[in-house]
């Protein structure tokens, strides 16, 4: 975390990140870690390939979640729209290039912004210069150190301990997330380079930079406390191992305080040259800003028993600084830059009694690869501190595709991990991943994410010089609907029948006096006869073969059963269509989409969006149907659940992670349609096609399509669909 100065005060930034191992990977056990460096915050140049808006929603969801339970608060969590990653006190802003590869540093990053959301008192840091007491600007000014780097390097201090309390309170408060963390790290603070460079003669010149890189590390084994004149001193009044007692910013900001006076007393006074002289007298001081945000090239992971020792020496601690390690970080920290400025040893040589490390080992020596490594590296962080770095954000199309995706409660859903790999063995196989789309919305057709849902069709449906010029599947669906529901009107109706003169049930009072003439009939008996509630789920197969003549009457006998159930009272209705989603190519998925859902839709979206649903894609069929098994309403006594299907062949998807089609996947749908039927729903399915057949000419794949969806399953013509509205409206009206 750094405190860097804008127009609007100082915010806490985020910096970049590499690469990680995968605590998300319960999510998802296909991942790898061949990541680039800086994907996180989207710091390569270009996208190669399209960004998937659906995992992105998700990543986004399931952040906020993390947040949420961490912090006990409702901080909104945002993508960077703006050309910069941080938290302003208000909001958790990430990068818009996550993926499941580095979702874990995001977590990590999200929990330590959040935290400071919670913890940190924004408005000390918006005020910190009139808050820096006038003695540490005298020590500066002994040493030849302007006023501006002297608040630069508080400033430091304050984010280097305000971290170190922050993380601690979410080690022990959310201890199940340390995973997170340890993504984090490795990121951050676990760098070859970084390593060497802290057991070798580098950064042991008494100046600001070797203090600000020697204690930014000292949360690393390898750090040495006896590298620098009062560095000892530091980690003494640090007491990393008790960081708990500090309770609030202004703690922080006080021990901050104590470590900048001991910076100050234990540099040697800098020699200014004559450029940099003139620079001051013109009120320019020469320094600018330096930064610690990630450590160099290297890929250093630490084990799981060393991540252990950590979290252990930052929750008790460890007695001196030869062993353990006192703290964590998990952003940027600032140093001051002192290009420009004479430092007392011209030859780059440490003090004597700086060369040697804590446990009497010899230092290393840095190759001028390695040297060249760590210089590269302390260059990126200066430049992502000046936000010099390009960062690709979300463009302003991406995140309202996002927001239209959050709208329609799209998400992934994994399926089919009994389905063998390829149809024709018995390999095991891992599963796809389904998308389903819990609701259409405006928004999500402006977005042309789904090629079954899109702008284009609903314009061209609207168009009357264009192809639905001579048919119009929404409207003759309503105007067949409205005749069958005429019928269908009764079932709301209730019929309340009074039988008299029973010899049990309810006193009749009229019939009292009969009790004087030895007549005991004098009870009476109503009866109220009702239908059962009925919860209709119609799912239509938008494959591109269904395109059409076949796609217009299956659409207009599904709008057909809307309108007649609308107009009948007591009957839910659901209408789903099955597709694949295939913007990623080789990774298309199944996609099925709740277009209408009667117990939280109007009519009215009928006639407004139908028109933007086509036949696009492959056949998923049962990998669909297991994606919502679980929203299904299961039938009982007092409830009616019917699933009908529409389709016209075999079941057909492939993808990297299963070739969906034969005996397989036709076993598959079977198990999914007889989980339907053991929750109680009667299952109905149509096999559509263009064309007649006789009883002994079945169209291909009827066989296939009988072992899927039972020996009811039949055979229709395209022409012929609202056979199937008038064979459902006789069904609703039936009682047992």
């Amino acid at each position: 975390m750094s405190f860097i100065k804008d127009d609007k005060g100082f915010i806490f930034r985020s910096g970049p990140v590499k690469k990680t191992n995968n605590y998300y990977s319960f999510w998802d056990d296909t991942q790898n870690n061949n990541d680039e460096v800086d994907s996180f915050l989207g710091l390569s140049d270009e996208q190669k390939t399209r960004k998937d808006i659906v995992q992105l929603a998700g990543y986004k969801r399931a952040i906020s979640n993390f947040v949420s339970i961490v912090t006990g608060e409702n901080i909104p969590v945002v993508f960077n729209s703006k050309d910069e990653s941080f938290t302003d006190g208000k909001r958790v802003v990430i990068g818009g290039n996550l993926s499941d590869k580095n979702f874990d540093v995001s977590v990590g990053l999200a929990l330590h912004e959040g935290s400071h959301i919670k913890l940190s008192d924004f408005d000390l840091v918006k005020n910190l210069d009139m808050e820096i007491p006038r003695e540490l600007f005298v020590l500066g000014e002994q040493k030849n150190i302007s006023n501006h780097s002297v608040t630069t390097l508080v400033k430091s201090m304050l984010n280097w301990v305000e971290d170190r309390r922050i993380d601690n309170f979410v080690f022990k408060s959310s201890p199940g997330y340390k995973g997170y963390y340890h993504s984090m790290y490795d990121k951050y603070f676990h760098d070859k380079t970084i390593d060497k460079a802290l057991l070798s003669a580098e950064m042991r010149l008494e100046d600001i930079d070797s203090y600000q890189f020697r204690i930014i590390n000292l949360i690393n084994k390898n750090r040495q406390i006896g590298s620098l004149k009062g560095l000892r001193e530091i980690w003494n009044v640090s007491d990393l191992k008790n960081i708990s007692r500090l309770k609030d910013t202004r703690e922080c900001f006080d021990l901050g305080l104590k470590i900048t006076s001991i910076i100050l007393k234990s540099i040697d006074k800098v020699e200014l040259s004559d450029d940099t002289k003139n620079q001051q007298q013109n009120g320019d001081d020469g320094n600018g800003m330096n930064g610690d945000g990630e450590n160099g090239n290297g890929d250093n992971t630490l084990t799981d028993d060393e991540f252990d020792d950590l979290l252990d020496s930052i929750e008790n601690g460890s007695g001196d600084g030869d062993s353990g390690d006192g703290g964590t970080d998990g952003t940027n920290s600032v140093s001051v830059n002192t290009t420009g400025l004479d430092l007392p040893n011209s030859n780059n040589t440490p003090p004597s009694s700086n060369l040697g490390n804590d446990d009497g080992k010899p230092m290393k020596e840095l190759s001028d690869r390695q040297k060249g490594l760590l210089k590269k590296a302390i260059e990126k962080q200066k430049e992502f501190l000046s936000n010099n770095i390009k960062k690709t954000n979300l463009s302003k199309k991406d995140s309202k595709d996002i927001k239209a995706i959050e709208d329609s409660g799209a998400t992934y859903q994994d399926v089919g991990k009994d389905v063998s790999r390829f149809h024709f063995d018995n390999s095991v196989g891992r599963g796809t991943r389904c998308l389903v789309v819990k609701k259409l919305t405006p928004s999500l057709i402006d977005s042309n994410q789904f090629a079954c849902m899109t702008k284009y069709n609903l314009e061209s449906y609207n168009d009357s010089d264009r192809r639905y010029k001579t048919y119009n599947f929404v409207e003759e669906g309503l105007r067949l609907g409205s005749i069958l529901g005429r019928k269908l009107q009764v079932r709301s109706e209730e019929r309340t029948t009074k039988h008299t003169r029973k010899n049990g049930g309810k006193i009749d009072k009229r019939l009292i006096a009969e009790l004087g003439f030895d007549n005991g009939s004098i009870f009476s008996q109503t009866f109220t006869d009702k239908f059962n509630k009925a919860y209709l789920h119609i799912s239509i197969d938008a494959s591109s073969s269904m395109g059409g003549a076949k796609w217009n009457k299956a659409m207009t006998s599904a709008v057909a059963m809307i309108k007649a159930c609308d107009m009948s009272g007591n009957i839910d209705v659901v209408v789903s269509i099955r597709s694949t989603h295939n913007d990623y190519g080789s990774t298309s998925v199944p996609l099925i989409a709740i277009v209408y859902d009667s117990r939280t839709d109007k009519l009215q979206k009928v006639k407004n969006l139908f028109g933007s649903l086509d036949a696009r894609g492959t056949t998923p069929e049962g990998l669909c149907f297991e994606a919502i098994a679980k929203d299904m309403i299961p039938g009982n006594g007092k409830q009616d659940s019917y699933f009908i299907n529409y389709s016209d062949g075999q079941p057909y998807f492939g993808n990297n992670d299963l070739n969906y089609s034969g005996h397989s996947a036709v076993s598959h749908t079977r198990k999914q349609v007889k989980n339907m039927r053991k929750q109680g729903l009667r299952v109905l399915s149509y096999f559509i096609d263009d064309n007649d057949y006789s009883y002994d000419d079945e169209p291909y794949g009827m066989n296939d399509f009988k072992v899927m969806y039972g020996k009811d399953s039949t055979f229709i013509n395209a022409t012929n669909m609202m056979d199937v509205a008038r064979t459902m409206n006789k069904m609703f009206l039936k009682k047992d």
